[in-house]
């Protein structure tokens, strides 16, 4: 892999929006070209195609794509967009508890900037399992720290959610 290819993955995901939904496939198929380019076993093959199905609407064609690059050993930033996206596609097919079971784990890793994109896919898995209050306060807890004001009463609230003894 290298910058320029990393840059033409990039320039087609920038031209997304221009494919509408009856040339979904058109972008799978500019994806399915830039990732022929990588080496067979490279775990950003089926990252890259997961993605692709995933933003068309294919969340089920997604999902075993994604566990293979985590099997491929993707990880890092890729690895925990992997997650996250892979938590989401498990929820839109009915298997949020797997969704779940994924992205806890996350909420202990090393901080960086999708801590908030794994607050809020695990608080949608959460609700569709009926747990409401844990995803809501997992959602105020994110929420908080980008108030103007209030960020410390937010995030007593969220806090308090889950754990009323307090």
């Amino acid at each position: 892999m290298t910058d320029d290819w990393e840059d033409r993955v990039a320039a087609a995901w920038a031209t997304f929006d221009g494919y509408p939904e009856e040339r979904a496939h058109e972008f799978r198929a500019l994806i399915d070209t830039l990732v022929a380019e990588l080496p067979d076993d490279s775990p950003l093959r089926p990252f890259e195609q997961a993605c692709a199905w995933d933003s068309t609407g294919h969340s089920d064609r997604a999902v075993p794509l994604y566990r293979e690059a985590l099997a491929r050993g993707l990880d890092g930033y890729r690895g925990r967009r992997t997650r996250i996206q892979l938590s989401s596609s498990l929820r839109n097919i009915g298997r949020a508890e797997e969704g779940v079971e994924l992205l806890t784990p996350e909420l202990e890793g090393p901080s960086d900037e999708l801590d908030d994109a794994v607050r809020a896919c695990l608080a949608l898995c959460l609700s569709s399992l009926g747990r409401d209050r844990e995803g809501l306060s997992l959602v105020l807890g994110a929420l908080a720290p980008h108030l103007p004001r209030y960020q410390r009463s937010m995030a007593n609230y969220a806090r308090l959610l889950v754990d009323p003894e307090e």
